[in-house]
C-alpha cells in the first residue's frame, strides 16, 4: 500500500490514521533514506553548518510521521562540482536522542565561495552510501563590495495549507492538488529568484494547530518532521543556506512566554527548535540572538524574542523586557560598533505594526512591551543610527510602516495564502495606533501569503512578492550622510 502524502489529500481523519495497523517499522538493513533532504545554515564568510536526518522512509507513513532510522553519516565538501578536491567531517552516529538529525561544522572556508556538499550515510561505514549534491555560498564579508539578496519568510502553516477550514484557514484556500504534494509554492518561487540565503524569522511549524495541539517530544518532533519532507522545501534548501529564528508557535504556543507550566515547558520548546535546525552546532550553549557581518555594506541582527521575555501580562513599563537586559545591551553595543551602510534587525515580532488592540505579546502592543520599543527607538536617535530597517515575522499580513522616529519596518508576511490575512491600519480604533501616529506606505490590499525580498548594494530595494512569486510592492532607500 502506497503511503504517501497523496493519501493526505483524500481527507482521511487524523485519528483514523493513528489507528491504523500499518505502523512504520525499525528500517530494514538496506532501506535508510535521507526523506527531509540535506540543508546547509548559519554560513558565514568562513564557517557553515550542514544537516541531515536519517528516516525508514522517504514519505510520510500512516500516523502522518517520518520515523527516523538508526545509521551513520558525514558530509564531503568541496569548491568543485565533481568533488576532485574532496574534504569529508567524521561519521556520527544518528540515535533517537537527537532525533537522527546529524550536523556538522565546516571552517577555514574561503569568502564569497561557492562549496558543494553531500551526505553519506547508511548502517555502516562501509555500507554508506552518497546523498544529492547540495551547495552554498560563503558570505562576501567585510572587505568585499558585493550585492547581496536574501528573502525572509514566516508562518508557515502546515495544517491550514493542507487541510483548509477543517484547518481553520483564515486566508483564501489556493493550494492545489499538486501543491498539497510538492509543499508550499513560495519555495517555488523564492528559488526562482536565486536568493544567496534565506531567513525564516519565527513559526516554522505550529505546535498548537486546532486539529492536533503538540505537547510531548515526539509529537513536538512530528510537526518538523511533516514540515520539512515536502519536495520543494527539500529542492530549495539544496542550495540556498538559512537563518532561523523562533516566535510563539514553534516555542510552545500562541502568545507564549515563560511564566506558566503548560506543555511543552519552555526548556522543551527552547530544546526542540535548537534540535531540529542548523542554528547552532550540537553541544553548543550560543545564544540564540546574533549578529552576522553579510558584506561590507550589509549587517543583519536576529533577535531572540522568547526565551528571556518578562511575563506577557506585566504591566507595562522601564522593568519588562521582551529582550531581556542581557540581549538588550549587546543589541545596542553591536549596533554602535557596526560601520555597514545597511543596518537591518531581523526580528520574531513587530516593533512598529499595527497590530491588533487585543494583542499583548509584541513591541507594538499598547499593553504589550511598548516602553521597550519607545526607547529603543529614542537610543537609535540620541546615537544617530539613521541607517537601521527592521523586517518582522508574526504579522499575516505584508506591510511597510514608519515609526513617528523614522524607523521603518517590513513585515514579510504569512508564507502560505491559507494562513494569511487583512492587516491593521493606522487609525483604526481595533488597533495599536488608534491616532494615526504610524505612517503606512504599503499594505496588502488583500489576503495573501508570500515573502519579502531584500536586495543591499549601493541601494536597498526591498520587495513583497506574493506566494506564486509576482511582485506586489518596491521600496528603495538611498543611504543618508552619516550612517
Amino acid at each position: 500500500m502506497n503511503i504517501a502524502r497523496r493519501y493526505l489529500l483524500k481527507v482521511i481523519p487524523l485519528l483514523a490514521w493513528r489507528g491504523s495497523s500499518l505502523l512504520a517499522t525499525e528500517a530494514h538493513t538496506s532501506a535508510i533514506f535521507l526523506g527531509q533532504g540535506t540543508m546547509a545554515g548559519e554560513v558565514t564568510d568562513a564557517s557553515a553548518l550542514l544537516q541531515t536526518r536519517l528516516t525508514v522512509a522517504a514519505e510520510l507513513d500512516p500516523t502522518v510521521d517520518l520515523r527516523g532510522a538508526v545509521g551513520v553519516a558525514c558530509f564531503e565538501w568541496s569548491t568543485r562540482e565533481d568533488f576532485n578536491d574532496v574534504y569529508r567531517t567524521p561519521f556520527q552516529t544518528a540515535t533517537d536522542a537527537s532525533d537522527f538529525i546529524v550536523r556538522a561544522e565546516l571552517s577555514g572556508l574561503k569568502p564569497n565561495t561557492t562549496y558543494h556538499y553531500r551526505a553519506l550515510y547508511g548502517i555502516t561505514q562501509a555500507t554508506a552510501q552518497v546523498g544529492p549534491n547540495c551547495s552554498f555560498k560563503t558570505l562576501p564579508g567585510e572587505a568585499i563590495n558585493t550585492l547581496v539578496r536574501f528573502i525572509v519568510g514566516s508562518c508557515m502553516n502546515y495544517n491550514k495549507f493542507m487541510h483548509g477550514k477543517l484547518g481553520k484557514a483564515s486566508g483564501p484556500l489556493t493550494a492545489t492538488e499538486k501543491d498539497k504534494r510538492l509543499g508550499y509554492p513560495s519555495f517555488e518561487a523564492m528559488l526562482n529568484l536565486r536568493p544567496d540565503f534565506f531567513v525564516g524569522s519565527g513559526d516554522i511549524v505550529y505546535y498548537d494547530n486546532p486539529m492536533r495541539v503538540s505537547e510531548t517530544i515526539p509529537q513536538l518532533r512530528k510537526c518538523w518532521h511533516e514540515q520539512f519532507c515536502f519536495p520543494r522545501m527539500i529542492e530549495f534548501f539544496r542550495s540556498v543556506p538559512a537563518y532561523w529564528s523562533k516566535d510563539d508557535h514553534d516555542f510552545r504556543f500562541n502568545e507564549s512566554d515563560n511564566s506558566t507550566d503548560r506543555q511543552p515547558l519552555p526548556k522543551t520548546g527552547i530544546d526542540m527548535f535548537r534540535e531540529q535546525l542548523p542554528l547552532v552546532a550540537i553541544g553548543s550553549d550560543k545564544p540564540t540572538y546574533r549578529t552576522h557581518r553579510v558584506s561590507e555594506e550589509l549587517q543583519i541582527w536576529l533577535s531572540e524574542g522568547r526565551d528571556y521575555r518578562s511575563p506577557n501580562e506585566m504591566a507595562d513599563g522601564p522593568g519588562k523586557s521582551l529582550w531581556g537586559v542581557e540581549q538588550r545591551e549587546w543589541l545596542k553595543k553591536t549596533l554602535r560598533e557596526s560601520d555597514a551602510k545597511w543596518k537591518i534587525l531581523i526580528s520574531p515580532t513587530p516593533m512598529v505594526g499595527p497590530d491588533d488592540l487585543t494583542k499583548i505579546d509584541n513591541h507594538a502592543d499598547l499593553s504589550g512591551f511598548r516602553h521597550e520599543a519607545d526607547a529603543f527607538f529614542s537610543w537609535l536617535k540620541e546615537n544617530k543610527i539613521n541607517q537601521l530597517v527592521i523586517i518582522c515575522g508574526d504579522r499575516h499580513w505584508q506591510y511597510h510602516s514608519i515609526h513617528p522616529s523614522g524607523v521603518e519596518e517590513f513585515a514579510c508576511g504569512a508564507l502560505n495564502d491559507e494562513n494569511a490575512r487583512l492587516g491593521v491600519a493606522p487609525g483604526d480604533k481595533g488597533g495599536s495606533d488608534p491616532m494615526a501616529l504610524v505612517r503606512q506606505p504599503y499594505t496588502s490590499p488583500t489576503p495573501n501569503g508570500g515573502f519579502l525580498q531584500i536586495t543591499a548594494g549601493a541601494e536597498l530595494v526591498l520587495e513583497h512578492f506574493n506566494s506564486r512569486g509576482e511582485r506586489l510592492y518596491r521600496a528603495v532607500k538611498q543611504a543618508s550622510l552619516g550612517g
